[in-house]
Parts: structure tokens; sequence; C-alpha cells
């Protein structure tokens, strides 16, 4: 398998976009507001928004520099908006008139002609013809002024250097003093016929398809709420995801709101005109309904995932799970979400709700239902206090509540008790919320699959907390796929640690593999992009243990780092005999690495060419090195012991062998496989070629010599490590943060014969005709 952290288009196929196309504008806001975008047509796209408050603003955005999309997908950064004229109609409803003083407003950031920073503040009106709320629009950039009054307040755009548009989308009672409505305010827009003409009117875009890679995607809510859902399906889909979409409904953009003295609280009353649901806003609930909807016509189905966490901001107090002192849950995010109690009826009734509202979305657009309930648990604090003592969980303990300082450790028979009951009071509310969502889909059928952290769950500091957190009443056939995520441990490189955990999760709850999903890594900031070599043997580690389904998490990181994933397949290569090439050919053998572009010739004669390999495979001739009668039999026998093309061995490549140079002595420095951080214990042996300032393309080894090897921590050579089977360096103890983990080796190239068949004519042999006896690369997983 191989991946690639693409940082640009290099050469990878592109094509051409209408600038403004609808799928890739965005919306953003500031809470407590909701809005969300969604195309419909090739040209047009909506807005839906609900406002709160009199000084609420949501902006319709068009960035000139692609910031969201997969590098390989990306459109060209365009800033030059000269000669281009763009036209629009404009229809609107429950937001402020074109025509209003506050009407919207067309802001246009960049650079002033002398290259100072500037913004325009352009009154749409003043380019619009019709009525306030339905009008056609024309923007000539080289023409346009910035003002509310034209003339006599023109102050004209420099059109040379533009780094976005904003449109400015406000309620009609907009006032800028932050008044709290009675009802919340419902408003939309629609754009259609987006057209763009002259210079820059379009833009190239890349259009690579990475071939299938049998992985899966993840995606969220609270990540992508303001991008179109046809502009993430387009990305999951070129990236080469299929199968299921696991899409975390999230935890702070999907609930209504109603007022309750000075602040604002998720809701459950009733729906107003303009809403569909009580329990979720209706920019979510549009948003949603395109994502599923597209979603099945793509041959995708989404899996809806649900869990018990909620932006603490807008939680009633007394849902919240509290540690024994009263402290509420509160996560580590900012600002922070909080955990709803199990144990309180109008929290989980809440939850339900939401599962409702959600189902039906799915349910009438004639969709798979799949519901997931994800990372349901009793809050651990991170001085291990565990949240087993708001009021209503209290209430239902009773008598066996006792104190629980902390999560750490062995437990009194008292202790455990409680922890068990916290089990099946939380394994009840996930059957009462799974309940709910079958009585929704009515007689549609429901898959229902459940999410468990298992860093968390199984920390061997704590041994106890499963009794709470990984209840036996989950147990199989309690839901129909159990999914498990570890990216903890997947983080530090601890195979192990995954291997034991997963274990025990099914020896505990009983799924067999086949009814079990898994989901690789997080890399949550982007300094952290070696975690994504870790995600990969993660993901070989899965596919070796037979799980059938495995998740990216995701999307917006995947985007963000250019993470491209793909499957090299070895057809009829079912093993590896890890045995040595058996005749020194020596300079006798040609090499020839290569890689895999395909190139596309244009109507026009252009050429664009998608490289679908990060590294060179290499295919060597031996039959050059073959100088005898004995070694031609020496290599039938071997040919014969492979099966010919069905087992891979081991081959010297004679120009290209050590870390030192390409065939020097190896030094325990020659190659830098990665910085510590006090957690991380594999580092996987890799050789760059190139110039290290500039990208160089890296090799990953994984038959290295293990008698050659050296490893060094900051220069000095080090002990207390171990070598996987394939190249990967495991120590016993993590290295200290900020040190230079390298290493010096001497390697061997995992090769198979080209063929099954190999053909040498004893006599032209003899003769001197030289027989072709070609050796092909194997990549190899982890």
């Amino acid at each position: 398998m191989g991946f690639w952290l693409a940082e640009k288009r290099t050469g990878q196929r592109s094509s051409f976009i209408q600038r403004f196309d609808p799928r890739f504008w965005t919306i953003n806001f500031p809470r407590p507001m909701m809005a969300s975008v969604v195309t419909t047509a090739a040209d047009a796209l909506r807005v839906d928004a609900v406002f709160y408050n009199s000084d609420d603003l949501a902006g319709l955005i068009w960035e000139s520099e692609d910031r969201l999309d997969h590098p390989l997908l990306a459109y060209e950064t365009e800033r030059d908006y000269s000669r281009l004229t763009w036209q629009f109609h404009w229809r609107s409803s429950g937001i402020m008139p074109l025509d209003a003083i506050n009407g919207p407003t067309l802001t246009i950031e960049g650079r002033d002609a002398a290259g100072n920073p500037k913004s325009w503040y352009v009154r749409l009106w003043n380019y619009a013809s019709g009525t306030a709320t339905d009008a056609d629009i024309s923007i000539e950039f080289s023409k346009v002024e910035g003002g509310f009054l034209l003339p006599g307040e023109a102050e004209p755009v420099f059109p040379g250097d533009i780094d976005r548009l904003f449109i400015s989308i406000i309620p009609p009672e907009y006032d800028g003093q932050a008044t709290r409505y009675a009802t919340p305010k419902i408003g939309w827009v629609e754009m259609s016929a987006i057209r763009t003409d002259g210079q820059g009117a379009v833009l190239e875009i890349g259009d690579i398809m990475v071939p299938e890679n049998g992985l899966s995607m993840a995606t969220a809510y609270d990540d992508s709420f303001n991008q179109t859902p046809e502009r993430l399906l387009r990305m999951t889909r070129a990236l080469g995801y299929r199968g299921a979409i696991n899409h975390y409904l999230g935890m702070s953009h999907y609930f209504r709101l109603e007022t309750a003295d000075e602040g604002l609280y998720v809701s459950l009353s009733a729906s107003q005109a303009g809403e569909e649901f009580a329990a979720i806003n209706q920019p979510a609930t549009v948003w949603h309904r395109d994502l599923i909807s597209r979603a099945e016509a793509m041959g995708f189905s989404v899996i809806l995932s649900l869990s018990y966490e909620l932006f603490d901001g807008h939680c009633w107090s007394d849902w919240k799970q509290r540690a024994e002192n009263g402290d509420p849950a509160l996560t580590g995010w900012e600002p922070p979400s909080t955990l709803l109690s199990p144990a309180n009826d109008n929290a989980m009734a809440y939850l339900q709700a939401v599962a409702r509202a959600f189902t039906a979305i799915a349910r009438d657009a004639g969709a798979a239902i799949r519901f997931q309930v994800g990372e349901p648990w009793w809050w651990i604090m991170p001085d291990k206090r565990i949240c087993l003592y708001d009021d209503a969980a209290s209430a239902v303990f009773g008598a066996n509540s006792v104190s629980i300082a902390s999560i750490d450790g062995p437990k009194t028979a008292a202790q455990n008790a409680m922890l068990d009951q916290a089990g099946e009071i939380l394994a009840a509310s996930t059957a009462a919320l799974l309940d709910a969502v079958k009585e929704e889909a009515g007689a549609a059928p429901v898959e229902s699959l459940l999410l468990a952290y298992l860093p968390t769950i199984l920390d061997d500091q704590a041994p106890e907390a499963k009794r709470a957190n990984l209840p036996v009443g989950w147990a199989s056939p309690a839901f129909d796929i159990l999914q498990l995520e570890d990216y903890d441990w997947v983080i530090a490189g601890n195979r192990s640690a995954t291997k034991a955990g997963i274990e025990l999760a099914t020896q505990r709850l009983g799924y067999p593999v086949d009814q079990q999903q898994y989901f690789t890594g997080f890399v949550l900031q982007p300094a952290d992009r070696f975690i994504w070599s870790h995600m990969v043997d993660a993901v070989e580690d899965a596919r070796a243990r037979g799980t059938p389904d495995i998740f990216v998490w995701a999307l917006p990181q995947v985007a963000r780092d250019g993470f491209t994933y793909f499957q090299e397949k070895e057809e009829d290569v079912n093993g590896f005999d890890d045995v040595q090439f058996p005749l020194a050919i020596g300079q006798g053998a040609s090499v020839s690495p290569g890689f895999s572009t395909n190139i596309v010739t244009t109507i026009s004669g252009h050429e664009t060419r998608n490289s679908d390999w990060a590294d060179a495979r290499l295919e060597f001739d031996v039959g050059p090195g073959v100088r005898s009668e004995e070694e031609l039999r020496i290599l039938i026998a071997f040919f014969r012991a492979r099966r010919g093309a069905a087992k891979a061995f081991r081959f010297r490549d004679p120009y290209d062998h050590s870390s030192h140079d390409m065939v020097g002595e190896p030094t325990p420095t020659d190659q830098f496989l990665g910085e510590g951080d006090g957690q991380r214990t594999m580092f996987q042996l890799v050789k760059n070629y190139g110039d290290p300032a500039d990208e160089p393309q890296q090799r990953r080894i994984t038959r290295p010599n293990p008698e050659a090897l050296q490893v060094a921590v900051d220069g000095q050579l080090t002990g207390g490590w171990s070598l996987s089977p394939t190249g990967a360096i495991a120590f016993d103890s993590p290295p200290a943060e900020g040190s230079d983990i390298t290493a010096g080796f001497l390697f061997d190239v995992p090769v198979r014969f080209e063929s099954d068949h190999l053909t040498v004519n004893h006599a032209t042999f003899l003769a001197g005709d030289i027989p072709e006896v070609l050796l092909v690369e194997v990549r190899e997983g982890s």
C-alpha cells in the first residue's frame, strides 16, 4: 500500500470550471446563528439561515485561493478580476431586502493599486434590476464602485488583486444592538443563473480520480457545515473512497435554540413556519437532506453518527454529567462541549428527538438507514474523576452511590457495583435511542452501529473503567456492527496497544471480526503530518485482522494535508519467502526505476499527466548475470521453488543497497526517520532521494539487513529497540520529545518474478544468447 502527502499538482489531470461555480462557495457566521449553503443546479445555490439576535450576520464567501479542497483537486488561485463580468439572479425571503440601508452588501477584500490592504463595500442594489427580493444583478469588476450612494460616494474598486468576496446576509430587523428575538427568524437566499464572462471567466481545477482504495471516509458536520455537500462528495469520490460515509452529526451546529433568561438552550419547542423539525435547525435540515440524497445517487451510504456530546454553552445545566464535587463534564475543545447524562430522562428524550429527525431525512430520501451511537460514555476528567454524580444519576444509583475519587487502580466491591450499574444505565439509554430510530424508520430496515473509543475505555491504569463504559449490555446482538477507534494509540505508533485493545473488546462484547469496523487515526494539527504513516500502518493491521470496513478520520484533515492513499495490487502474490536471490549477478543486472503516470492528450494537442505513485517501482533484468549452465540450473530451481510469480523474495540491487549514498558503508545518522514526541515508539525505515530542502522523494525500506542496522537518537548509537518484519523500528520506550531518530542500514528489494514462465533454450544459451529474466518490485505494507 502507498500514500502521498501532496502539496500541489505536479502534472496531474485537470479540467476547467466557471469562476463562481456554486459548489465552491462557503458560508460563515458567528454564534449563535446558523446557516448552510447547498447547490441546487449547475449554476445555482441556496443559503438557509436562522437568526437569534438583531446583530446576527452571515457571509456567503468566494475565496480567490482554494484553501479547502485537496491540493490535487483545488481550483487555481486567481486574484485578478479585471475585465470580468459576473451576473446572477437573486431571490430572498426573511432577510434584509436589497433596497434597504443595510441590504445585502458585497464586500471585496484585497489590495489597492499600490499594494495596500483594502476593502470595498458594494451595495448590490446599485447593480440590480427588479424588485428588492427578486432581481438580476450584474457586476463588471473593472467598473464597480463601493459606497452607498452612487455617484456621490463612489469609491472605485481596484480589481487586479482581490482575495475574497463576501455577501452579507442579515435579518430584516437588523440594528446592530444584539437584541434577542422572542422567536428565531428564518430566512433564505437563492442565487441562480450564475454566469461569468470576459478575462478569467474560467479557472483550472484538479480533475484526478484515484482508483478505489478499499477504504471509506468519515466526515463531521461541525467541520464541514460551511461547505456544500456536493463539494465534499466530489473530494471523497475522487480520492478513491467508496462504500459508506460515516458522518458525525456533531455537537455544535445542528440544534434549534430557545431563549431562557439570558441564555440560549437546545430546544424541543414546537417548530415554527419555515422549520421542519423541533430538534434540529432548518439550515442543518436542508444541508443534510442534500448530503444524503447526493450520496445515495453516487453509490455511497451515509452512516448517521450521534454522540452524547453537546456544545456546553447551549446545554441545560441539569442535563450535564458531573463529577462528585459538582464540576460539569467538559471536553478539551475551545469553547468546550459537555456530555449528556444517560440517567437524565429529558436529556435522553432530546437525543431521541434529534435521532428521529435525521432518521426521517434519510427515510424520506429513500436512503438506507444506518445509525451509529457514537462514543457514548460516562466522562472521565483529565485528573481521572469519573462523572457519575449529576442529580439524575445520583437518584438512580440511590444507596449504591459511593465515592470514586479516581477511576485509576483497583476498586472495592461497592465501587465496582456502582460502575456495573453505570454500565447498565448507559446500555439502557443506547437501547432506548435505537428504539426511537427504529420507530421513526417505520417499515424501513435499520442497521445499528456502536462506536467505542478504546484508549479511554481500556486504559491500563483504569482496569475497571470498562464496567461503566464498555458494558456487557452492549454485547452482540445489541448492535449490528461494533466500530472501534484508537487514535491515541495510532498517534503514538503503539500498535501492540491497538492489537490488545481490539482483542479485549472482541472478547468482552462478542462481535466477530466480520461484524466490526475500524477507524484509523486523527491528525489534529498540520505539524503532525508524520501521523499519516502511522495511520497507514493501522490500516494494514486492520486489513490483516480481516476487518471488512475501514474508515479514515476525517475528510478535512485529508484535504488539508493532501493525504492520498492508493492500493498497488500484486496479482497472484500471496506470500514472501525471506530468502536471497541465489546468484551473485553483480553489475550484470540492469535496473529500471519507474513511476505510473497516466498521460492524456487533449484535442488541442496538450498533455495532462496524472502521477499515481509517490515512489518509484523497480524492475530488474537479471538474465545477463547468468553466466554458466550451473547458474542456469540454480535459477530454474529457485524459480520453481517460488512457484513462478507466486512468491516474493529478497534481491540485492547492485546499484542502490545502502542508506549511505547508494552503496557506501552505513552510519547511524544516514537517514532521518522522525522526531520523538515522548509517546511514539514506531519509526519506519526510509531512504530519501534528492535535496532535503526541496521535498525529497521518500522510499520505504521494508527489507533491511538486520546485521547491518544501526539506530541513533540525537546522533548517539542506541539499543533498546526491535525490528519488525517489514522494516519498522519499535523502541522499548518512547524516545524523548524533540529527539532526532536516525538509522543506517543495508537493504534488499522485495521482488517477484515478472512472469509464471521462464523460457531458456539450451542450445542458444550455450551459443551466447542471454535469456531475459525479469524481476518486479513488490509493494509491501507494514
